[in-house]
């Protein structure tokens, strides 16, 4: 019971950290054409995007646990919270970046 348990909770761990991304070294930015530094700003880029991707993960996987034909050893109910705890902070977190 507490394999399945860990197991779970590695699964959601390891699915929460694979959303987040490596950042990577910058390219050298050549000097742009005056043609281009008069074409509209690009669109700023969606703020915190690993959050919201881990939010989505977080979101399937509760999904799966609730509609799981089993209860994985009793756990499910146990998961289901530690979820809905993890989807409740990084709602949090991206309120208060707001």
């Amino acid at each position: 019971m507490k394999t399945n348990l860990l197991f779970l909770c590695a699964t959601v761990a390891a699915a929460f950290a694979l959303s987040f991304s490596v950042p990577s070294p910058a390219a050298p930015n050549p000097t742009p054409a005056p043609a281009a530094a008069a074409a509209a700003p690009a669109p700023a880029p969606e703020p915190h995007p690993e959050i919201r991707g881990a939010l989505e993960s977080l979101r399937k996987a509760r999904f799966h646990l609730d509609h799981a034909a089993h209860d994985f050893g009793g756990h499910r109910v146990e998961a289901l919270k530690a979820t809905d705890e993890a989807i409740r902070q990084l709602q949090l977190c991206l309120e208060f970046d707001r």
